[in-house]
This record gives C-alpha cells, structure tokens and sequence, in this order.
C-alpha cells in the first residue's frame, strides 16, 4: 500500500536521504582491479561453462560428485588462466597509459 509516504530507516526523519550518493566514475592509477575482475567474472562464465561442458564429453562421470568435482577442478584452471590474461592485458593498457601521458 503505497501512498506517497517516504520510505525510511527506523529513527530517522524522512527528509533525511536513505541511500547515499552514487559513484559514477573512477580514475584509478594503474591496473583498475574491478575492472579485472568483473571481465575475468563474465569471461569465466562465458567461455568456462561450454568449455568444462566439452572437456567432459570424453569422460564417464557418472555421479553428480563426479561432475562437480570435474567441472571444479577444470573451471579453477579456466578461471586463473582468465585471471591472468585479463590482468596482463589491463597492465599492459595501463602502461601505454601511462607512457602516453608522459608524452
């Protein structure tokens, strides 16, 4: 039942703002380390799933023990592989970055 009433936490006077002001930029020096893990997020979902779905193909794993433990084992090495390649290309962009600015 809404009817126009602010919503509030307990003890506080609805003019009072809730929730605080929202970051929209950062500027970090060098590499940006939630811009690398957010990619090494989507990119491990995105080509780790198929990927442990193929690599399982040639085995028999009959369980779901054995299928989580083959898709745990395989997606932690697709995750660091991941990791890696996205940091590496991140400092890479931010030393061009930085030698650009130099310039």
């Amino acid at each position: 039942m809404y009817r126009g009433e602010i919503a509030t936490l307990k003890g506080r006077a609805p003019e009072d703002p809730v929730v605080t002001a929202r970051v929209e930029r950062t500027d970090p020096d060098g590499v940006d380390y939630g811009r690398v893990m957010q990619i090494t997020f989507v990119v491990t979902i995105a080509v780790g799933a198929p990927l442990v779905a193929l690599l399982s193909i040639p085995y028999d794993l009959a369980t779901w023990g054995e299928r989580a433990g083959f898709a745990v084992r395989v997606g932690a090495v697709v995750w660091i592989v991941t990791a890696l390649g996205v940091f590496w290309v991140e400092r890479k962009r931010a030393l061009a970055d930085a030698d650009e600015s130099e310039t």
